[in-house]
């Protein structure tokens, strides 16, 4: 392959700052300002300015860009939060397109890659439960459930001594427990406090973009390798 001009690199290297810097704020925090993103917004659309062949680069931007209006509406239906679509959307201006490998990408690989990775997360809460069964502890105790509304907590969740970034799923109905495993909105449900609670954790999105985006770089898309390769 040939070898990337100095523009390319200098994205990619600002790229990896900007995500792994909001991957440690969103983490301890879990919220990351909107200068944030303005700011890398800018500086990456001024570097384009430096490509040797700008019209080429202009183009590949304008393609990554299409990425825009779908995470901005998985930002307005919930699905994540703001920073991780301005994230998305810095992404495509400062490093669109950008990978070291031969395999193909899409304006949509750092997205789909970090969809992969969320399967991580639900490892993390069958593990936590299986360990708390296996103190001994009755994580059901006090619900009326169905075995499968069961299953589907402990994937999705665990029961917390105190909660902390996580959204309560359960309710209570006529004087009984119930699982509660509806769709919360990333953006505007608040976190459970309420010690000793069924909770979904309120996963941090960011690092997952950024595993997704190092997977670009040097794999390419896992989804379009696999399908290719089949």
């Amino acid at each position: 392959m040939d070898l990337l001009p100095d523009y390319h690199v200098v994205g990619m290297g600002l790229a990896l700052i900007m995500l792994v810097v909001a991957s440690i704020i969103d983490v301890w925090k879990r919220e990351i300002h909107d200068y944030y993103w303005i700011v890398f917004g800018i500086a990456g659309f001024l570097l384009i300015f430096f490509s040797p062949d700008l019209m080429s680069d202009l183009f590949t931007l304008g393609f990554a860009l299409i990425i825009a209006p779908i995470v901005i509406l998985m930002w307005r239906i919930g699905l994540f939060g703001g920073a991780d679509a301005f994230a998305l959307i810095t992404l495509a201006i400062i490093a669109p397109m950008a990978t070291l490998s031969e395999n193909p990408i899409t304006p949509f690989t750092t997205l789909s890659n970090a969809v992969i990775l969320f399967v991580i997360p639900f490892i993390v809460n069958v593990l936590r439960n299986a360990v708390a069964q296996l103190k001994g502890e009755n994580i059901f105790e006090g619900f009326d459930e169905t075995t499968g509304k069961k299953i589907v907590a402990i994937l999705i969740g665990y029961r917390a001594k105190n909660p902390k970034f996580g959204f309560s799923i359960e309710k209570t109905k006529k004087g009984k427990k119930r699982l509660d495993l509806k769709l919360h909105h990333a953006e505007n449900q608040e976190f459970c406090t309420k010690p000793d609670t069924w909770v979904t954790p309120g996963v941090p999105y960011l690092p997952l973009i950024t595993g997704g985006f190092l997977i670009q770089l040097f794999f390419g898309d896992m989804l379009l390798g696999t399908f290719l390769g089949m």
